[in-house]
């Protein structure tokens, strides 16, 4: 079992920047794929980014490429978002999310555990 818990959420000018944290409890978190996603107002959830398990390979959407970072601390089980050149269309909640596997994962159906989400609103 896994529990996870998002912080860093707020608002923010466009162009600005801000990292999320997501810490994390339980035996499996070093030995999962850790993910971000988002959910933009009235729409779905979308793939943000992932990182493996040992934080050596990671994948990003397209439309945050160039611009977000994801890393993760195994020694204090917390994965990382750094987000910057935010722009308004980032606007959402960011939620945080693990799983199972250890190579990185882009769908959503391959992720068991999630957080419950911090809302991310970038003003024009």
């Amino acid at each position: 079992q896994v529990q996870l818990v998002e912080s860093g959420g707020g608002l923010v000018q466009a162009g600005g920047s801000l990292r999320l944290s997501c810490a994390a409890s339980g035996r499996t978190f070093n030995y999962g794929a850790m993910g971000w996603f988002r959910q933009p107002p009235g729409k779905d959830r979308e793939f943000v980014s992932t990182i493996n398990f040992s934080g050596e390979r990671t994948s990003y959407g397209d439309p945050v490429k160039g611009r977000f970072t994801i890393s993760r601390d195994n020694a204090k089980k917390t994965v990382y978002l750094q987000m910057n050149s935010l722009k308004p269309e980032d606007t959402a909640v960011y939620f945080c999310a693990a799983s199972t596997y250890g190579n990185p994962q882009v769908k959503r159906d391959d992720y068991v555990y999630w957080g419950q989400g911090t809302q991310v609103t970038v003003s024009s």
